[in-house]
């Protein structure tokens, strides 16, 4: 179990940093990048996880993972990160990011309420998943600000390849518009990504078994924090560095894909049911963690202290209904 964790924090390290380098090097917005490379990035545990366990191990530690992660994401990341530093919520999160997030929650929560997931809510999930990367790649306009910062971290970069940004639109002066250090970045993160997952996956089972613990529990707790690790790590990163749009998009991002995509895929490849106590208690606290989430962010436009409080608070209510 531990292999697991530690080979799934060094693969979404590697794939968190070669996707925003790539990001960065094709001149893509921070609001833009967090909530699409960065954000697809981090998701690609709960990918791993799901999968593996849907076609291995079991859905129900496939559905508690995802469920899991994302009530750790705004509850933990969300809430540690803010804590650390205020975190200032875009308007442009709160006009078209937002609402793909309560979208994905609630088509979640409706396609299950009956106690099983068929191909055709994958193929729905998966229609939300274009409509939402559509809206991105239209409503993406780089601002003059960004394409200075974008400059300023390539100036920084001790990198050979001269690449100039124009207008948002990377410019390359050789052949390539990315470094291939990126592209080995990508690549070994993933590959640590399904080896560490399939390790936390057998580990967690086999650990959490000796105690009497289920599918479930499983699922909901130590490959949902397992998979969660990366969001922690960027949001947390971000925070620090004062890139509120990184830490508040990573998380939205996270939570869209998923729903979106992880479930979409795991439900193509494998239509089961789901817990009638997921149903009954992890579905309803989903939406209510997502709720409290999307009113800090409409009502406030921020997340303070205060507001990490409470949002680690219901983290802790979660566990507590858990256990």
């Amino acid at each position: 179990m531990l292999v697991g964790f530690v080979l799934l924090y060094v693969g979404a390290e590697a794939l968190v940093k070669g996707a925003s380098s790539f990001a960065t090097d094709v001149g893509m917005r921070a609001a833009i990048a967090g909530v699409t490379v960065v954000a697809f990035a981090t998701t690609a545990p709960e990918l791993a996880v799901a999968v593996l366990s849907g076609l291995n191990f079991g859905e129900t530690l496939g559905y508690g993972a995802i469920v899991g992660s994302n009530i750790a994401n705004i509850g933990l990341v969300l809430g540690v990160s803010a804590l650390i530093t205020p975190l200032e919520v875009s308007d442009e999160t709160v006009r078209r990011h937002l609402p793909f997030m309560i979208l994905a929650a609630v088509m979640f929560v409706g396609m299950g309420a009956d106690g099983a997931f068929g191909r055709l809510e994958g193929a729905l999930f998966g229609v939300a998943l274009v409509v939402f990367t559509v809206v991105l790649i239209r409503t993406s306009d780089p601002t003059e600000s960004d394409v200075i910062e974008g400059m300023d971290e390539l100036e920084e970069s001790d990198d050979d390849d001269a690449v100039a940004v124009d207008g948002g639109v990377a410019v390359v002066t050789d052949r390539l518009p990315f470094r291939l250090r990126d592209v080995a970045f990508l690549v070994v993160g993933l590959l640590c990504l399904v080896i560490g997952a399939r390790q936390l996956i057998q580990g967690g089972r086999t650990t959490l078994y000796y105690i009497g613990a289920g599918d479930r529990f499983v699922g909901l707790t130590v490959l949902a924090l397992g998979t969660s690790l990366p969001e922690l790590a960027a949001s947390v990163v971000s925070a620090v560095r004062g890139k509120d749009d990184f830490s508040v998009g990573n998380v939205v991002g996270s939570n869209i894909y998923n729903i979106l995509a992880v479930v979409g895929v795991l439900v193509l490849i494998a239509p089961s049911s789901v817990p009638a106590a997921m149903v009954q208690t992890d579905f309803p606290f989903l939406i209510g963690v997502t709720g409290v989430a999307a009113a800090l962010f409409v009502a406030r436009g921020r997340i303070g202290r205060p507001e990490g409080v409470v949002l680690l608070g219901c983290y802790g209510l979660y566990v507590a209904l858990l256990l």
